[in-house]
């Protein structure tokens, strides 16, 4: 874990614990997310609550940062930093209730500093641009315009701002009328 300096990297150090505890996950969802329990073939319906699909709403990708924000006329915001990328290269889509995000980089090779080849002696190596595969983001449908989103893209922030559906307001009920018989 030590570079060629003979210092500790912890951006690496935590970059490898984050990703052991995904692979945990992974390893603990695919053996225990039936519902099994593999000492005595019980069910431990419990289980289903912790691996349902939709229980983590807004996933904690690493790359790329975001922030994910409700703001008070309770609009979803989502706030991505893609310094390096164009915006021709990012692309936002609802599937169902979820917005999916991707975006790929169009550097050419003279612009790659990782080039192979070269003598490179990284001091600090924390800038590590790759493309972002499909990610995907809990809006509901049924909560949010999916249609009136505004998505800009300035000085390398993707900011997306998603509102919330107008509901409309009904009034005290229905009044029925009650007439007599007679």
């Amino acid at each position: 874990m030590k570079n060629a300096n003979g210092f500790m990297d912890l951006g690496s150090i935590f970059d490898e614990i984050f990703q052991a505890a995904e692979d945990f996950r992974e390893e603990f969802k695919e053996h225990f997310a039936r519902g099994e329990d593999c000492w005595n073939d019980r069910r431990m319906p419990f289980m289903d609550a912790f691996f349902n699909e939709n229980t983590d709403y807004y996933p904690a990708y690493s790359y790329p940062p975001a922030n994910v924000i409700m703001a008070g006329d309770r609009s979803l915001i989502f706030e991505f930093a893609l310094a390096g990328f164009d915006e021709k290269g990012i692309s936002l889509s609802f599937q169902g209730d979820y917005m999916v995000f991707q975006a790929k980089l169009d550097l050419e090779p003279s612009q790659n500093s990782t080039e192979v080849g070269e003598n490179l002696r990284y001091l600090k190596h924390r800038l590590k641009l790759k493309d972002i595969e499909k990610q995907k983001y809990f809006v509901p449908l049924d909560k949010y315009a999916q249609d009136k989103v505004k998505a800009v893209y300035k000085n390398g922030i993707l900011r997306i701002r998603i509102p919330p559906k107008e509901e409309v307001e009904r009034d005290e009920g229905i009044k029925i009328e009650i007439i007599s018989e007679d």
